[in-house]
Formats: structure tokens, sequence, C-alpha cells
């Protein structure tokens, strides 16, 4: 398989994204002391928490941007809109700390893939393996990705390789610009869903049935 066309199905299999997080100055206050080092948000645009050492703290997820046809450019990475929606969060989530000041943002590409889950494989022959479609929920499973590339370079059968997220691949993306509109329309009923007492329309539980989508 050539450089080229192995870009180009790799590409089939994922989506990029956009994801952001910012973090303030230290917090004294005791009555915004967490009680936990990560905390995160069981809805659909989802957010999480986490406390650092300093005591400061890091608030991100929720707006997620697709990027059409798959561009990944560090330019895009610094978008003030999200960072704008994330401190307006912050504060709906910790009014207590209104008039903090942030310090720090950051943004950068994650990538996902039909099944919301990491697949596996081997190109260039066999002599090359990837993982992609870790959804950027990839630090903690980085170890066991690598594992399990190594037990197919060596052409291993392991309870790894026996996995059926390894053996089976998510369906691939439609091509452009079907995905990007599938994907609003996917982001869209997301969206009324958390509105909605998490109600999902006939949109999300057709995927649901398919194995498809970001709740799958």
């Amino acid at each position: 398989m050539s450089s080229a066309s192995w870009r180009a199905s790799s590409s089939a299999s994922v989506a990029s994204w956009r994801a952001a997080a910012v973090a303030g100055t230290p917090v004294r206050s005791a009555k915004a002391r967490l009680t936990a080092s990560a905390v995160a948000r069981s809805a659909n645009h989802f957010h999480y928490v986490r406390l650092s050492a300093d005591n400061r703290i890091l608030f991100g997820g929720y707006d997620v941007v697709h990027q059409y046809r798959g561009r990944v450019r560090a330019e895009r990475d610094q978008r003030p809109e999200t960072f704008a929606t994330l401190a307006l969060h912050f504060f709906r989530t910790f009014p207590q700390l209104e008039g903090l000041r942030f310090t720090h943002a950051w943004g950068g590409a994650i990538d996902t893939c039909t099944r919301f889950s990491a697949f596996f494989d081997l190109s260039h022959d066999g002599r090359v393996a990837y993982a992609a479609g870790y959804t950027g929920l990839g630090v903690g499973a980085t170890r066991f990705g690598a594992e399990v590339m190594l037990d197919l370079l060596a052409g291993a059968r392991t309870e790894r390789t026996a996995l059926e997220m390894v053996r089976r691949k998510p369906l691939p993306f439609p091509p452009e610009p079907a995905r990007s509109i599938g994907i609003g329309i996917t982001q869209w009923a997301l969206t009324r869903a958390d509105a909605n007492a998490g109600h999902r329309n006939l949109w999300l539980r057709t995927l649901d049935r398919f194995g498809l989508g970001f709740d799958s």
C-alpha cells in the first residue's frame, strides 16, 4: 500500500475536530475547593474539570468543532469563540469565582471514528501498525494501544488481538459534504437531547441501533 493510498484509507475512517481547555489563576477560596482531583459532566456535550497541583482549575470540553474535509492546521488550534464559551460555562459552574482571570488556553486536534472508540490496523505490507479514533481519550489507553500494535506487527494471537474492537474496523465516514452534514445533524440532535433530559430523537436512536455516533 502506498503512503497516499494509506492516508486516503485512514482519513475515511476518522473525522478531525478541535477541542480546547482553559485555566485561570490559582483558587484560594475555600468555597470553591474541589473535593476530587478530576470531574466530568455526563452529558453528550460534556465538560471536564481537573485540579492542578497549585490549585488551578482546568476546564475544557463541550465546544468541539468539526474540521471540514479533515484539515488539520496549527493556526486553527486557537479559536477565541471556543475559549469565550468555556469561560462563560466556567462561571456558570463556579459562580463564586466570578472575576477570576484566565491565564492559560489550549486547543488542538482530536480524531474520532463512527463507533467512538479506537481501532487498529496494519499498513505497508504489515510493516507499519497504527491506532486511531481515540476521540481525545487516548492518554489512559495508549499503553494498551501500543501493546495491540506490537502484537499485530508480530503476528501474535493474543487476548488483545482477539477483542472485537481490534478484529473489526468501524464503518468509514461518507465523503464530503455528506460527512459534515451528517455530523452537523448529529451535533444538533445531541444538543437537543441535553436540553431535553437526555431524550434521544429518531436520528440518534437510529445511530444507536447501528452502533454509530458519539454515544455508541
